[in-house]
């Protein structure tokens, strides 16, 4: 049964490599909504999260609950049943994606740092996260280029996951077109992450009123924005949501779970000197506001280069990492 789901993750993940950059800029978006249900093409049945429609056609963003990969597609092309959001994560019991979900719920009362910290524990490597928070300042490059030199001899492309706000995305619209030429030319792969729309945050307010616990925050259009803005610029949201500043509580975790999204966290902030360990989350700025969190990743990719060469220490891509993790988990 591994053989046979090792094998269906790679040519998902070959005709993904293959089909990334395209993905459909959706520039007339209407009527986007969170739904929940059940899209059957046969043999496959994935598991709805919102619909919208664009010039007068009816799309779905679909989730495949065994491998987290996600995909945007007419909706008349599957059988659609209707469902609750309990309804549908019942239908979809002990997949991977829901046991992520589950696990993130239980681990929702910390005020910061809630969610999936780290993904496969027995493999030796990371998976790396870098966030995009708004920012003046351009996108630190030295990330990617750095990240390609270093694997292209061993993974090609290289997975990294990008947690994206809406407003850096109306900010940087060069840096934007930067990476989505990477991806479409091979050299990277991209996970997008919702990391909210404005990135709220104070520099008085304590951690229980900042972020996105300040009073007055429209979580639904934190989220929903943030999907339509990515939906509009040709990148594919993923179902994974990390927290701006990590900050959370138990009731905003659970508002997150609620639109089908994973929390993810981190257990190796390098900025903070936490070290990473095999199968960490690990989290840098890649949006120019923490140069010394990019040197010691920086650093640590010259450390491991033989390690690397030998194929001993690689890079994970973030669905597969937490799909491995939580699959066949209850």
């Amino acid at each position: 049964m591994r053989y046979f789901k090792l094998l269906f993750l790679l040519l998902c993940s070959t005709a993904f490599t293959f089909t990334a950059h395209a993905q459909a800029n959706y520039t007339k978006i209407e009527n986007y909504k969170v739904y929940y249900g059940v899209a059957k093409h046969f043999p496959q049945e994935w598991m709805i999260l919102r619909q919208f429609d664009n010039y007068d056609k009816n799309y779905v963003l679909l989730v495949n609950p065994q491998t987290l990969e996600t995909k945007t597609d007419e909706s008349s092309f599957y059988q659609i049943t209707p469902m609750t959001m309990l309804q549908a994560r019942a239908f979809f019991k002990n997949t991977p994606y829901q046991n992520a979900l589950a696990k993130a719920e239980k681990q929702s009362v910390m005020i910061q740092d809630a969610g999936i910290e780290n993904g496969m524990p027995k493999e030796t490597g990371i998976s790396l996260t870098a966030d995009l928070c708004p920012s003046h300042r351009p996108l630190d490059r030295r990330i990617f280029t750095d990240i390609i030199a270093e694997f292209k001899k061993v993974e090609h492309p290289v997975p990294i996951a990008l947690s994206i706000t809406g407003v850096w995305m109306r900010q940087h619209p060069d840096d934007l077109e930067w990476l989505k030429k990477l991806q479409a030319d091979h050299e990277i792969y991209i996970t997008w992450i919702n990391h909210s729309f404005t990135h709220r945050v104070s520099l008085k307010a304590p951690l229980k009123e900042n972020f996105l616990l300040e009073p007055g925050t429209d979580i639904n259009y934190e989220v929903l924005e943030t999907e339509k803005a990515m939906l509009k610029n040709g990148l594919l949201p993923s179902v994974f949501f990390r927290f701006p500043g990590l900050v959370s509580d138990q009731q905003l975790v659970f508002r997150i779970t609620d639109f089908g999204l994973i929390p993810i966290g981190t257990d190796a902030w390098l900025a903070k000197g936490q070290q990473p360990q095999s199968g960490s989350i690990v989290l840098i700025h890649g949006n120019g506001n923490e140069p010394v969190g990019v040197t010691d990743f920086i650093n640590l990719l010259r450390s491991k280069t033989q390690a690397i060469a030998n194929k001993q220490w690689l890079l994970y891509d973030l669905r597969e990492s937490v799909d491995d993790e939580f699959e066949g988990k209850d």
